[in-house]
């Protein structure tokens, strides 16, 4: 298959969008590429997925997301050289709510694709985080490494920073996704985890019990907070005088929002959190195979409607619970791969070089954990590797939970992460019993896949 020609595909891209006139911004993820129009009305979505190199188009919330693949850094610079402003910054508010407000969706897709907009900014940091676990964890068990060397408490302090400061990197990134400022929601959570408030056992504000929570590690209390920031933030910048808005709205806005997220909000968000969890390990408790095999068979349906970002949330209260993800990244191994498995049949299965290359590189893709262009590009449009991938995933994520395998750091789920899979008291047996699983879901994704489409071939 030809080499991309990403300056062209940018003027596609752009031209569907309605010109760089229509466009106030662009940012992108792993896979896709995110704009922002003033107009999108504009966009035709059929003729635009028609663009040689986007696998599909989703909309969410005013957002156009043009699904590329891995190599979307390459098209996003070729983006950013018109003059459409980077990293998701606005040049016409106005316009901008205007859109927003024009976009019908019900509460729960805007929670889904809130809390996924929070999360996927922030997925490097987890990945540098929990990777260097499993480094330390191969350097102690193959390398011999002395536990209590410098080496190790270097290493140390990169993975457990990750979880520590999380209410930091969140309050950021959810003040980001609120159109508010971000420098404040990480300032929210650098409060909530500094040392004289987190956990402290005798604390009053005003007279009113502050409640003895540690905040390391945890979602909802700062979510809750950089919520009721927005709304505090929003409210003072319309009403404060402008020649006072740049000394006391930043004053005014934390000196409000700390104490109610001390005394109410943080409370709450850890309540709520706590009971999730227990919710959530409950289920798991009561029926292991079962529930991994769920999260096995249905990512696909995560990705394809943009919600298996959403998934964070319940992630980190499992780590937070019982040290390691038994269920969530668990079940999205076998998924991930078994889409691999799906896509390369179905490549086998091609006459057309052009599909057959999509379907190999999405498969190898996918066997690395990412797998946005084997669902947009394979599984939906065809249909029975869809079948394929989820009968392997689901297979795949009922014996890791029959066997209780798990995750004991966070990182995409697949082979190219097979660190996360070793015990960190150095036994391997979660290790060989994750690969595995992830082996059986490939082939029984390919074989699947396999049959059903020579079955369709027979039918044609």
């Amino acid at each position: 298959m030809a080499k991309k020609d990403y300056k062209k595909l940018s003027d596609d891209i752009i031209a569907a969008c309605g010109g760089v006139e229509n466009v106030l911004s662009a940012s992108h993820c792993m896979t896709r590429l995110r704009m922002n129009l003033k107009d999108a009305s504009k966009l035709n979505v059929e003729e635009a997925k028609k663009i040689p190199g986007v696998l599909n188009i989703v909309v969410q919330n005013g957002e156009q997301q043009f699904v590329i693949g891995q190599d979307v850094a390459s098209l996003y610079e070729e983006v950013t050289k018109n003059d459409i402003a980077a990293a998701g910054t606005v040049d016409d508010p106005d316009a901008l709510k205007a859109d927003a407000n024009g976009t019908k969706s019900n509460i729960v897709e805007t929670i889904l694709s809130y809390i996924g907009g929070t999360f996927s900014p922030i997925i490097p940091v987890f990945i540098a985080g929990g990777l260097t676990g499993a480094v330390i964890s191969l350097l102690q068990t193959f390398g011999g490494l002395d536990p209590t060397s410098g080496t190790v408490f270097v290493l140390s302090a990169i993975q457990q920073a990750m979880l520590y400061f999380l209410p930091i990197y969140i309050g950021f990134s959810s003040a980001t996704r609120l159109k508010s400022n971000p420098y404040l929601g990480a300032f929210l959570g650098a409060i909530l985890v500094y040392v004289t408030l987190n956990r402290a056992e005798i604390l009053t504000f005003a007279g009113i019990p502050v409640a003895n929570i540690g905040y390391n590690g945890q979602i909802f209390p700062v979510i809750l907070g950089t919520l009721f920031m927005s709304v505090v933030y929003r409210f003072l910048q319309k009403y404060l005088p402008v020649v006072l808005r740049t000394v006391l709205l930043p004053v005014l806005t934390m000196l409000i929002v700390v104490p109610v997220t001390l005394i109410v909000l943080g409370p709450i968000g850890y309540w709520v959190g706590t009971a999730i969890a227990n919710a959530v390990l409950a289920i798991y408790r009561a029926f292991p195979a079962l529930a991994v095999a769920i999260i096995g068979a249905t990512t696909v349906w995560l990705v394809f409607f943009g919600m298996n970002n959403a998934t964070y949330p319940v992630l980190f209260l499992l780590f937070a619970e019982v040290g390691s993800d038994p269920l969530i990244c668990t079940g999205m191994a076998p998924a991930n791969v078994a889409v691999g498995g799906a896509c390369l049949a179905y490549a086998l299965l091609q006459s057309d070089p052009d599909k057959r290359g999509v379907g190999i590189s999405s498969g190898i893709t996918a066997l690395s954990g990412i797998t946005e262009p084997g669902v947009y590009g394979v599984l939906f449009p065809n249909r029975y590797p869809l079948i394929g991938a989820m009968v392997g995933g689901g297979v795949g994520g009922f014996i890791a939970g029959l066997f209780g395998l798990t995750q004991y750091v966070i990182a995409n789920p697949g082979f190219i992460s097979f660190a996360a899979y070793f015990n960190p008291d150095g036994t391997m047996g979660n290790f060989w019993g994750m690969m595995g699983v992830m082996v059986l879901a490939v082939i029984i994704g390919f074989a699947v896949t396999y049959v059903l489409g020579k079955r369709q071939e027979k039918k044609a």
